[in-house]
């Protein structure tokens, strides 16, 4: 069974920095990409970052470009999202996602999904 467990997120003011973790388990995925998606209130998810497994290629939304790192551990099958410079619209529900294959930003191409972690960024 394949589980996606995402942690490290919190409260944090404006300006800081949180890292997300997100633990796979139940397959091997050094055939997927890993990507971050989130979802502020009332708005729709949204791609955040991505990595592919195997090469360490790296993607990034422009909103975040610059401030956050997406990043894995092969060996401990983790992947990590540092943010940094955080602002109060960086606020939102961060998802954990896998996907078999190329890269997409979509969120409804993706296979698995973690139960997110929220962030709150005050100002």
């Amino acid at each position: 069974q394949v589980q996606l467990v995402e942690s490290g997120g919190g409260l944090v003011q404006a300006g800081g920095s949180l890292r997300l973790s997100c633990a796979a388990s139940g397959r091997t995925f050094s055939s997927f990409v890993m990507v971050w998606f989130r979802q502020a209130p009332g708005k729709e998810r949204e791609f955040v970052a991505g990595i592919s497994w195997t090469g360490g290629r790296t993607y990034y939304a422009d909103s975040v470009k610059g401030r956050f790192t997406i990043s894995r551990d092969s060996a401990k099958n983790t992947v990590y999202l540092q943010m940094n410079s955080l602002k109060p619209e960086d606020t939102a529900v961060y998802y954990c996602a896998a996907k078999f294959g190329i890269m997409s930003y979509a969120s409804d191409a993706m296979d698995y999904w973690g139960k997110g972690t929220l962030v709150t960024v005050s100002s």
